[in-house]
């Protein structure tokens, strides 16, 4: 989750020390999301299978391979492609994680569990800014970029072993394991076809043709539903797992996670952006700033996550109340401090550390609501296409809100008066969350706890 972020701030040291354009730079951080998101639902697939833990397993010897290609890259375009190898590797290993927590736990523990996983993912986002300026301080502009990526190879030296020695071996189900090829590629087209035109865009002098890709998307989508229902009626064993898609709780927690991400990535952009365009803060300075918001967010999600089968649902829409109430605080902040610097960082601080202690208590508790009632046995399909909707919700959100700063700025505005306005964005993103997440608490599955 680190490398959906960290990246962001090597970007200028990258493009002076490889001499990269802009077509380049895009590839380097959206060949990485949008690579991540392709392979989710296939690798959940195999999972379920019965390779868990051979994937997990493959997919980070895959990620330390790729990360030591990006970190000795001669030029721009080996160090695109092994982005775009990074990516899959991390598509690889994710579902499995979601799959193997809901093998090993039940009922209170796991969402304990999940609430562990929440705090990872919340802490993660946010500390990527951070460790990517501090890294890019003690090594140097010219190669600290290098260390960005190389970093990954000692830590997955010390987790290999773990995971080879504590993971389970999953038990294969008896009988033809079918992996539906052909809804496999149709929702791979679907899923580069729905990304392509967000995770391209660079706020600036973008090619309005882009958008075409949206109508292939639909077209696939609607093909991948019609071949789904009837390779249902004929093996039982499709991709898109009916006994999933029925599930009220499933498919309201994966809107929710769409339309929360969407905002919830852009506040890290909007206030990297205007810290360090506008501010002129360091990368490190600016990364600094984040620190409350992680620290928050990473407590509230281990406190979320040992509550949420007791409270369930209602805890998620605490949360996203509590996170519009730091989000407008964060605007304000923008607002009164305007170009005072040192005001303005402070401000910011404070409140992203309110809009953390909510997001904290929105991720795992949603993560463990919506994923509480499907079957074990198709727990990695279900996570994935759970966590595609949060890449597809984040590729929404940053690209509506860099044309919204960018546009801005080239019209006249100031930096706050851009920052603040773009903000405004992710808080309409977070409250369509809320009006998710309001309405599934008052549908008949909203107060069911996870199954033990």
């Amino acid at each position: 989750m680190l490398d959906v972020s960290i990246v962001n701030v090597a970007l200028p040291s990258i493009e002076r020390a490889l001499d990269a354009g802009p077509t380049e730079l895009q590839l380097i951080v959206a060949g990485y999301t949008l690579a991540f998101g392709l392979a989710l639902v296939p690798a959940g697939r195999l999972g379920d299978a019965g390779g868990r833990r051979t994937l997990f397993i493959v997919g980070l010897v895959g990620f330390a391979l790729t990360s030591l290609a990006a970190g000795l890259a001669p030029n721009d375009e080996w160090l695109a492609i092994a982005r775009l190898l990074q990516g899959v590797s991390a598509g690889m290993l994710n579902p499995q994680v979601i799959g193997l927590i809901q093998q090993m736990f039940s009922g209170y523990e796991r969402g304990k569990a999940f609430g562990m996983f929440g705090a990872t993912i919340g802490v993660s986002t946010a500390l990527g800014p951070l460790l990517g300026g501090l890294i890019l301080q003690v090594a140097g502009e010219e190669n600290g970029w290098r260390w960005i990526f190389g970093i990954n190879v000692p830590i997955i030296a010390v987790v290999l072993p773990l995971a080879i020695r504590f993971l389970p071996v999953t038990v294969r189900r008896p009988g033809p394991r079918r992996l539906d090829p052909v809804g496999l590629v149709l929702i791979a087209v679907a899923t580069v076809a729905v990304m392509l035109p967000f995770v391209t865009t660079s706020g600036q002098d973008d090619d309005p043709g882009r958008w075409w890709w949206l109508a292939l998307g639909a077209v696939a989508v609607v093909a991948a539903v019609f071949w789904e229902r009837r390779y249902q009626r004929t093996t039982g064993a499709p991709v898109l797992d009916p006994r999933v898609l029925s599930l009220t709780s499933f498919r309201n927690g994966t809107l929710l996670g769409i339309t929360y991400f969407a905002g919830f990535t852009g506040i890290f952009l909007v206030a990297t952006l205007y810290l360090q365009n506008d501010l002129h803060f360091t990368p490190l300075h600016a990364g600094l700033i984040g620190m409350p918001f992680a620290i928050a967010s990473g407590v509230a999600s281990w406190l979320a996550g040992r509550g949420v089968a007791r409270w369930g649902r209602p805890l998620v829409v605490a949360g996203l109340v509590v996170v519009l109430v730091g989000l407008g605080g964060v605007i304000l902040a923008i607002r009164a401090t305007g170009d005072d610097s040192s005001a303005a960082g402070w401000g910011i601080a404070l409140t992203m550390m309110i809009t953390g202690i909510g997001s904290g208590t929105v991720i795992s508790p949603n993560q463990t609501l919506t994923l509480a009632r499907v079957p074990v046995e198709l727990a990695g399909v279900a996570g994935s296409m759970l966590q595609l909707g949060q890449r597809v919700g984040s590729a929404m959100g940053i690209a509506v809100v860099l044309s919204t700063y960018y546009s801005l700025k080239a019209g006249g505005s100031t930096g706050a008066v851009a920052a603040s306005t773009a903000m405004l964005i992710t808080v309409a993103l977070v409250a369509v969350s809320l009006v998710v997440a309001v309405v599934d608490l008052r549908s008949r599955h909203a107060h069911a706890t996870p199954a033990r």
